[in-house]
C-alpha cells in the first residue's frame, strides 16, 4: 500500500484543509452529475459543481464541492495486489485523519454491492485542522473499498446527502488476466507458505504462486520492486541474488558475529549477564538490542545456523516468485528453484512453528527490531481456514507441474 498512503496523506491536506473553507448551499438541492476513477472502474454521482482532485493512484476518486466547503474520496484496494484486510485499510484511514469520536452508523445495505459494509461519523484532524468526517468500508469480490466525506459540521441533512451518494455507487471491475498455466497444487501452495507472512504484509493473495496473476501490471510491479529493494533487473542479477541468499544469506554475518562473542568468553557467562557484558563492551548498544542479541546467542548455542536461517531461506523463495511475475523466470523454472529450496527448508526444520520462529529470529537480527507485527500475522494465516500452514509439515514435495 505504499503508493496508496502517500496518496492518502497528500489528499488529506487537499480535501480537509480546502473542504473547511467557506460557506456554501446545501449539496443536495444540486443537480448531479458522474464523478469516475481515472481507469472507470468506480464512480458515483455528486453535485455537478464539485470539482475533481487528482488522486494520483488508478480507482480512486478525489473531489471537493465548488465552494471548497465538503471533500469526498473513494479509495479502491484490488484484493491479492494492493490491500490484504479490509482492517488494515481502516487503520491506514483513521490514522492518516487522526479519527476519534467513532459513532457506528447503519450500513446495512449503504453502497450497493458492496459486503461487510460499516459506516462511522467520527471527528477528524490534519496539521491542525478539524472537521467532522464520515467513514465507508466494504468489499466487493474485486477489491475492498474506503469511502470518506469530509465537511465542517456533519448534520443531518450532510449525512443524508452522503448516504444517498453512497446509494450511487457503481463498480465496473475487470476481469482480472492471469498467465499462469500451471494449477495450484497442495505442493505449491507449501512452497507458498514459506514466504505467505511476507505476502500477507504486502497485501497479497497467499495461496497465489507469487502472490498476485502474472500479466503485465503484475510485472511492472515486481520489476520495480526488484530493482529497488534487490538491485534484481534481469536473470542474471536473480540468479546471483538467489544462490548469495541459498549459499550465504544475512546468516554468514550472523554467525561471525555469534562465534566472535564466544572468542570474547560470552558463551561462559551466565545468561543472566550477558546483556550487560554487552551494553558495557559494545558501542551502539541499546537495552533492547542487547537483550535481542544474548537471546540470539543462546539460541545459535543451541541450535547452530539454523536458528536464523529460515530468514534466508523465506527470502530466497518469495524472490524465486517475485521474478516468475516480473517475467525474469518462467513459471516452471521458479517453481523448479522454489521446490529446490522448499525440500531444504523442510529438512531443516519440524514443523511450520519451528520454521517461523527461525524466520523471526532473522528478522530481528536484519530490521534490529521486534517481530511482534510479522508474530501475529502468521498467528492469523495459522487460523485460516485456506491457509497453507494448514497443510502438514510433512506433505510429500513433488513436482507436479
Amino acid at each position: 500500500m505504499k503508493t496508496a498512503r502517500k496518496a492518502l496523506v497528500w489528499l488529506a491536506a487537499v480535501l480537509l484543509v480546502t473542504a473547511l473553507a467557506g460557506c456554501g448551499t446545501k449539496e443536495a438541492e444540486k443537480p448531479t452529475k458522474e464523478f469516475a476513477s481515472s481507469d472507470g472502474v468506480v464512480s458515483v454521482m455528486l453535485a455537478e459543481d464539485w470539482k475533481t482532485e487528482d488522486a494520483g493512484v488508478d480507482g480512486w476518486i478525489g473531489a471537493v464541492s465548488k465552494d471548497e466547503r465538503d471533500g469526498l474520496i473513494i479509495a479502491q484496494f484490488v484484493k491479492g495486489v494492493d490491500a490484504a484486510a479490509l482492517e488494515d485499510i481502516k487503520v491506514a484511514f483513521e490514522d492518516t485523519y487522526s479519527a476519534s469520536e467513532m459513532t457506528a452508523e447503519d450500513g446495512n445495505g449503504l453502497v450497493p454491492g458492496l459486503e461487510n459494509i460499516e459506516a462511522y461519523k467520527c471527528k477528524m484532524s490534519v496539521d491542525g485542522t478539524k472537521g467532522d468526517g464520515y467513514f465507508v468500508y466494504g468489499e466487493t469480490d474485486y477489491a475492498y473499498y474506503a469511502i470518506l466525506y469530509v465537511s465542517e459540521k456533519m448534520n443531518d441533512d450532510k449525512i443524508a446527502y452522503v448516504r444517498n451518494v453512497c446509494g450511487s455507487f457503481k463498480e465496473n471491475a475487470p476481469e482480472i488476466e492471469n498467465n499462469s498455466t500451471v494449477e495450484v497444487s497442495d505442493t505449491i501452495r507449501w512452497i507458498n507458505g514459506t514466504y505467505a507472512v511476507l505476502t500477507a504484509l504486502n497485501g497479497w493473495d497467499y495461496n497465489m504462486f507469487g502472490g498476485m496473476p502474472a500479466n503485465d501490471e503484475s510485472m511492472a510491479i515486481q520489476q520495480s520492486m526488484l530493482s529497488e529493494w534487490w538491485d534484481v533487473t534481469d536473470k542474471a542479477s536473480a540468479d546471483e541474488t538467489i544462490e548469495w541468499l541459498i549459499s550465504e544469506g544475512h546468516r554468514m554475518d550472523f554467525a561471525e558475529m555469534m562465534d566472535m562473542l564466544t572468542e570474547d568468553g560470552f558463551g561462559d557467562m551466565p545468561e543472566a549477564e550477558r546483556a550487560d557484558y554487552l551494553l558495557n563492551n559494545y558501542t551502539n548498544m541499546t537495552d533492547e538490542i542487547a537483550q535481542q542479541y544474548a537471546a540470539f546467542y543462546a539460541g545459535y548455542d543451541e541450535k547452530g545456523i539454523d536458528v536464523m536461517s529460515a530468514w534466508d531461506y523465506s527470502r530466497a523463495v518469495s524472490v524465486i516468485a517475485n521474478c516468475y511475475i516480473a517475467g525474469y523466470y518462467t513459471e516452471t523454472e521458479a517453481l523448479d528453484k522454489a521446490l529446490e529450496v522448499a525440500s531444504v527448508i523442510q529438512t531443516a526444520y519440524g514443523s511450520w512453528d519451528a520454521f517461523i520462529d527461525s524466520y523471526m529470529v532473522g528478522y530481528e537480527y536484519w530490521a534490529e527490531e521486534s517481530s511482534d507485527e510479522r508474530r501475529t500475522v502468521y498467528e492469523e494465516l495459522k487460523a485460516a481456514p485456506d491457509s497453507p500452514y494448514q497443510l502438514d509439515w510433512n506433505l510429500t514435495l513433488e513436482k507436479n507441474w
